[in-house]
């Protein structure tokens, strides 16, 4: 019979809590915001009272580790489904204080009406009233008599018979006697056979992602302080969205304002960049690969065990070395320095805004590209010339669209092979042949996607050789971007729709230019033939009805930066098909001079 991957066993509610309080079992969301709101507490406290099963708990023990002196020590269980329900039976029964939003600890009080037999969430209203037992901790602490509380209670309410009394408060505090399923997934498990057990157990179909078992890992690890870098990483990802957060983290976790760690992340207070906001997965991605030359994150979840992949055993002295390199790959990450600096190298490939960026895995590889030529000592040019191509590539490739694992892993490990220059050339002469840009990429500009990674890219090459919005004199189109303008149709949609074309005719990215909106209304819904009739009049003295181009000159430049087939002003609904072939092979071509540029 093949071995069993896991157990599942009943415990009392008070067993799992007094494991959780003696580091038996570690919970990595401890030290992170509490996500449930104080109803859902009640809801569960509810359900335990009710005796309603509240679903399993699944830990997964650390494997055993070789230590120096050659003697073996036990790892822990870490509760990788379940923090959110722990975390509520600590803070209603046991009074413990919660993280909330703003970083601070704060109770989560559940009140318990013997009489009604119901629960609800704490208020002053609640407080004042002697019928509500104000906080249910108060009565589950094991020094609490029941016979006591009930006669003052009962005295309190004048209330003359006990005995019912008697029996809803035994009934309250019997919820620690309730048995919850505890489901142990064995430690010589790897994360897609633990990953699989996961999605089968979890009635939600809530996945875990290999990133979720890396934190799980860092949290749970206090020898090597690995408490704290997960702390670094969690504050890094949450001010670089919301960094007014800074004030109420360094006020609240004393313990961590302590470490070094804080000054590493300081700057963030003042950045409202959200040109690239990383999560923790991005994070540790980067870290992961730029400083253990390696893909797979489930490698790190090994590493960080102490795995040697040679003998298959698990040693101290790996997880240290492996905390220590992650560390390094993390502070790197987080240093102002590097990330503006990087920021900086994409804006000025044009990529000037988040809505330009689709892929956020190809912008973390551009930066592993970036740390790896810092610590290489490169010219800072050539690490700017790189690292523009690198990302440029990578867009035009759909590089790590499908697999971005198997596709780090394979870049990272030629890159340590050849290097990056020779690499991206390799590429380069490969992917980015006569062929592609003569026929490929006007195929992949047949779409009707906005947020086509080929069309942004096409905005980042207009914002980077700094051309004009359609029929603009002086608006550009790193104006238009930045300042959210509307992208338009040069053949109108509403004179396509009375004509017979459909949203996905008339929406080809082909027919989309980024114009002032009060243009676009001029234009209204006629055809190219009859608008520019009065744009070619304005450049010879006419009124300027379509913006401010007064002159062929800067009307032909002005086309020709938004790649605009000749015989335009000729063109009807008849037109429109070999209009947008041919503006996607123009398209193309600009694409490419932008990329040459880089």
């Amino acid at each position: 019979m093949p071995q069993a991957k896991y157990s599942v066993n009943q415990h009392p509610i008070q067993t799992l809590l007094t494991w959780v309080q003696s580091s038996e079992i570690a919970i990595p969301e401890i030290q992170r915001p509490f996500v449930w709101d104080a109803s859902q507490v009640r809801d569960l406290l509810d359900s335990l009272y009710q005796g309603y099963p509240v679903g399993y708990l699944i830990v997964w023990k650390n494997p055993a580790v070789k230590l120096k002196d050659g003697s073996t020590s036990n790892g822990k269980k870490i509760l990788i489904d379940g923090q959110q329900r722990v975390t509520a039976l600590m803070a209603s029964i046991l009074g413990k204080k919660v993280i909330n939003k703003a970083y601070k600890k704060t109770n989560i009080r559940i009140a318990f009406h013997p009489q009604e037999e119901r629960f609800e969430v704490s208020n002053t209203a609640i407080q004042r009233d002697k019928t509500w037992i104000a906080d249910i901790s108060q009565v589950l602490d094991p020094e609490v008599r029941l016979m006591r509380f009930v006669k003052e209670y009962c005295q309190k309410n004048q209330i003359e018979d006990e005995d019912a009394i008697h029996d809803s408060i035994e009934r309250l505090k019997s919820i620690v006697n309730n048995q919850i399923g505890i489901i142990g997934l064995n430690s010589d498990l790897d994360i897609e056979e633990v990953t699989e057990i996961f999605i089968r157990i979890n009635s939600k179909g809530a996945e875990l992602s290999q990133a979720d078992f890396v934190m799980s890992k860092i949290a749970a690890n206090e020898e090597y302080g690995g408490n704290t870098l997960r702390k670094l990483i969690d504050y890094f990802c949450h001010l670089a969205i919301a960094p007014e957060y800074f004030d109420d983290i360094a006020g609240n976790d004393k313990e961590f304002a302590a470490t070094p760690y804080l000054s590493k992340i300081e700057w963030l207070k003042k950045e409202n960049d959200d040109l690239y906001d990383p999560g923790y997965t991005d994070l540790l991605r980067v870290a992961f690969t730029s400083q253990f030359k390696r893909g797979r994150l489930r490698e790190l979840v090994a590493l960080l065990s102490g795995r040697n992949f040679e003998t298959r055993a698990f040693e101290a002295e790996i997880a240290e070395r492996s905390f220590d390199t992650l560390e390094k790959g993390a502070l790197q990450f987080v240093s102002e320095t590097n990330f503006k600096r990087f920021l900086m190298i994409l804006r000025s490939a044009g990529f000037i805004d988040s809505s330009l960026i689709g892929s956020q895995n190809a912008v973390n590889f551009a930066y592993i590209i970036f740390l790896i030529l810092r610590e290489e000592n490169e010219n800072p040019a050539k690490i700017e010339k790189l690292v523009k191509r690198w990302y440029a590539m990578s867009i035009l490739t759909n590089r790590y669209a499908g697999n971005p694992e198997g596709a780090f892993d394979y870049d990272i490990k030629r890159i340590r092979e050849y290097g990056v220059e020779k690499y991206l050339k390799d590429e380069e002469d490969g992917q980015l042949s006569d062929a592609f840009w003569t026929y490929r990429l006007p195929q992949r500009l047949n779409t009707s996607v906005a947020s086509s990674p080929y069309y942004r890219l096409y905005l980042a090459a207009q914002a980077k050789l700094q051309d004009k919005g359609f029929l603009s004199k002086s608006i550009s189109i790193h104006d238009l971007i930045l300042h959210r303008g509307d992208i338009h149709h040069i053949f109108p949609k509403a004179y396509l729709k009375k004509n017979g074309y459909s949203r996905s005719h008339y929406n080809q990215v082909a027919n989309y230019v980024l114009m002032q909106s009060e243009i676009n209304i001029s234009i209204g819904d006629r055809a190219p033939a009859d608008y520019f009739k009065d744009i070619y009049k304005q450049c010879n003295n006419g009124d300027l009805k379509y913006g401010g181009i007064n002159s062929i000159d800067d009307l032909k430049e002005n086309l020709y930066q938004h790649c605009i087939p000749e015989g335009i002003e000729k063109m009807t609904k008849e037109d429109y098909q070999d209009f947008l072939e041919a503006r996607r092979k123009i398209m193309s071509q600009k694409i490419k001079k932008y990329y040459q540029s880089l």
